[in-house]
């Protein structure tokens, strides 16, 4: 009885895999979309759901180890690992990154707001970093720490179960998430369990960014990128090009009058970077996409840290995106699909 139980349960987990992650399309010179009219994104709740298979085990503190993290795991990792910040916040909010580390393991986010110049009537645009904290009540965005451990040398995949996707109405916001995979370091099996937590290769870290569904655009989304960036090659639906975007890099203020057209690296470099994410996929990818390079998951432990979040410089990041309950689903292995 005990078996068919345990079975049940492990049927329940594996169809829960079958989600995850994140989209974003940008087209012609990158822009600012961002929310208009001081709304914002209002997502709600927000469930992640990070899983291993084929030989590779997870823990959310580097002692602990399973096949499946959930919200609790991440959320409750600081009651053994005390120096854990993972942020999985109630609702998120549009920030954009150019994908750059600090020395402490963190990649650098930035909160934009779109505001009217009462002097000349354009939308200008001003940005704040913004840091993580150990919550589930705050913060813009996601932000969590794993640990990976296997036997060999293999090379680490994101199958074709890793999906977002909404629970109820679909409003779009998912066309304009974005997924990062940061590698802080690896070590032996036998190291200490202080060690493992510790790993941290700052500013050197390897990071991977991923685009979901570039493919895909709403009909709102279609509109917003014409008006006001002048992009009139999107279609509604998929099986569109994918499209450079800059990321933001550093704060500036709303004072400079940068307007959102003008949010590019050519226009302003000190302030965005072009980007162009280490993985694409259209939505529903039907093949593993590699994270490593051949072995480059290193045989013991391995810590990563993964962000989540809403692209501002996404044209699907738009007014009529806002709302809805989203889902973020993860799953890792070392057998390609």
């Amino acid at each position: 009885m005990a078996n068919k139980k345990s079975n049940k349960k492990q049927r329940r987990l594996l169809l829960t895999l079958l989600l995850l992650l994140t989209t974003g399309v940008f087209l012609g010179t990158a822009s600012y979309a961002w929310f208009t009219a001081n709304q914002r994104v209002t997502i709600s709740p927000i469930d992640v759901n990070v899983s291993t298979s084929s030989g590779i085990q997870i823990s959310a503190d580097g002692n602990n180890w399973k096949s499946v993290l959930i919200n609790s795991d991440i959320t409750g990792a600081s009651s053994t690992y005390t120096a854990a910040v993972n942020q999985v916040p109630a609702t998120l909010e549009p920030v954009s990154t150019a994908g750059e580390m600090d020395s402490s393991g963190k990649m650098k986010m930035f909160l934009g707001q779109v505001v009217s110049d009462e002097a000349t009537g354009n939308f200008v645009l001003s940005a704040e970093q913004s840091v993580e904290t150990n919550t589930t009540s705050g913060g813009k965005f996601i932000a969590f720490d794993i640990f990976l451990k296997n036997e060999n040398n293999e090379t680490l995949y994101l199958t074709k179960n890793s999906k977002v996707i909404f629970r109820n109405s679909d409003t779009g916001i998912k066309n304009a998430t974005r997924i990062a995979f940061i590698t802080l370091g690896h070590t032996t099996t036998s190291d200490t369990v202080a060690n493992i937590r510790a790993l941290n290769d700052g500013t050197s870290s390897t990071v991977k960014i991923w685009e979901p569904n570039y493919d895909v655009h709403t009909a709102d989304g279609v509109a917003n990128a014409v008006s006001p960036y002048g992009i009139t090659t999107l279609a509604e639906g998929s099986g569109n090009a994918w499209v450079p975007y800059s990321g933001v890099k550093a704060e500036f203020a709303d004072t400079l009058g940068i307007k959102r057209e003008q949010a590019t690296q050519t226009l302003n470099s000190s302030y965005f970077t072009d980007m162009n994410p280490d993985i694409k996929t259209v939505e529903d990818f039907d093949t593993s996409q590699a994270l490593t390079t051949e072995g480059g998951l290193v045989s013991g432990v391995t810590k990563m840290r993964i962000y989540m979040w809403v692209e501002g410089q996404d044209v699907d990041c738009e007014n009529n995106a806002s709302g809805g309950e989203i889902s973020f689903y993860l799953q890792f292995s070392i057998v390609p699909d």
